[in-house]
């Protein structure tokens, strides 16, 4: 079995490109030229050279002493927090704005939920020269006001959404409008591996380095390019996607998914969308989808705005349908427990989102000699005020 995209856009069942027929031209652009353009030379040389002195590649592979200790395995954590604008999404912005302005567009819009992909492509906006508007939902625009505030410094028309949950599924829905109304000179960033093909393979390949960079730097750590264990967050799972690309086939590699469970997988207040899940088609893909059972979206919870959306990509709906990846839902609580708990052990303050995915250590049992890697996705800085609210810091 693949667990890569087929030609069709698919993975397995999941993928392929439902959108409205106005759209249909922007996404056939993309669709007949990505592959093309990001396998010319000179593209990969300013993508690689973007990578290392702008985004400061590679992130380092830390062995977490500590937690090791306590744990009595081997962790690794892959350093994506060190990333310039302090998370993985800058990895796939650079990608797509190279692609944008070899497409011969002017304009760029993306969603966000964090705000931290909204930053990231307000980042390279302002390094390409290039206009850059942003939607965001209401409740996330109060939520992460830090980041509301870095994409107005470096350029970037934050547009709120104020339909439905007022979160990153209705940002979403905001651009998508917007790049109807704009098919000549927009390019839309899509910030996770969602949306119609070519969206999810295209994010995923530009996320990939950071499992090409794990196999390298195990290699020179462990003597061996495979760990036991890839572990990272999903949400609609671009970091997910990166860590796990280069082990997708590799069959003694275990994938770990981990959700945001919210208040419990059953609280009616959650985003655990493997366990909730029904197939449906969102934002242009047909995925694993939390609904009701006339089939209208239910609204995700999480208390990091980066998980709260209610499927996932059609690559981890794939991986979770197949069996290759165990998924498992970690509540708020347990998230924000890790917040404080990495912190205090390593010396990390992670981003909530993040800290979901460490939570498998108190849910799994691993052995001594196990090689365990997690994707440390982003850094805390912009769910300070969240962590200081939710523990009277």
């Amino acid at each position: 079995m693949s667990y890569n995209v087929n030609e069709k856009g698919y993975y397995g069942e999941f993928g392929g490109a439902f959108i409205p027929e106005m759209l249909y031209p922007n996404v056939e652009e993309l669709r007949q030229n990505y592959l093309k353009i990001t396998a010319e030379p000179s593209f990969q040389e300013e993508f690689d050279s973007l990578l290392r002195e702008y985004v400061g590649r590679p992130t380092p592979l830390y062995f977490a002493k500590r937690l090791s200790e306590q744990y009595n395995t081997k962790i690794y954590l892959k350093r994506e927090d060190l990333c310039h604008t302090g998370a993985h999404k800058v990895n796939n912005t650079i990608g797509q704005i190279l692609l944008a302005k070899r497409l011969g567009k002017t304009r760029i819009i993306a969603e966000t939920g964090a705000g931290q992909h909204g930053v990231a492509t307000a980042t390279v906006c302002a390094l390409m020269g290039l206009e850059c508007i942003v939607y965001m939902g209401e409740v996330d625009i109060k939520r992460q006001a830090p980041n509301v505030a870095r994409m107005k410094m470096l350029g970037a028309t934050v547009r709120p959404a104020t339909s439905g949950s007022k979160t990153l599924k209705d940002a979403t829905n905001e651009a998508i409008r917007d790049w109807i109304n704009n098919p000549l000179d927009t390019y839309y960033i899509i910030g996770s591996v969602v949306g119609p093909h070519p969206y999810p393979d295209m994010v995923a390949r530009f996320q990939s380095v950071i499992s090409k960079e794990i196999k390298a730097q195990l290699l020179e750590k462990e003597g061996r390019e495979n760990p036991d264990y890839v572990v990272a967050c999903v949400g609609g799972g671009s970091n997910a996607a990166g860590t796990y690309y280069h082990f997708l086939d590799e069959k003694d590699v275990n994938i770990i998914a981990v959700e945001a469970a919210g208040l419990g997988v059953d609280s009616g207040e959650s985003a655990a969308t493997s366990a909730l899940g029904k197939v449906g088609v969102i934002h242009g893909s047909k995925t694993l989808l939390m609904q009701t059972t006339d089939g209208q979206i239910t609204e995700p919870y999480s208390i990091s705005a980066g998980l709260d959306y209610p499927g996932v990509g059609p690559m981890h709906a794939h991986l979770f349908a197949s069996g290759r990846a165990q998924f498992i839902s970690i509540t708020d609580a347990q998230a924000m427990d890790w917040g404080i708990k990495l912190s205090k052990t390593e010396g990390l303050i992670p981003a909530i989102e993040s800290a979901h995915a460490f939570a498998v250590l108190d849910e799994m049992k691993f052995k001594p000699e196990d090689i365990v890697v997690i994707n440390l996705s982003g850094r805390g800085d912009k769910d300070l005020n969240t962590y200081i609210d939710y523990f009277n810091l």
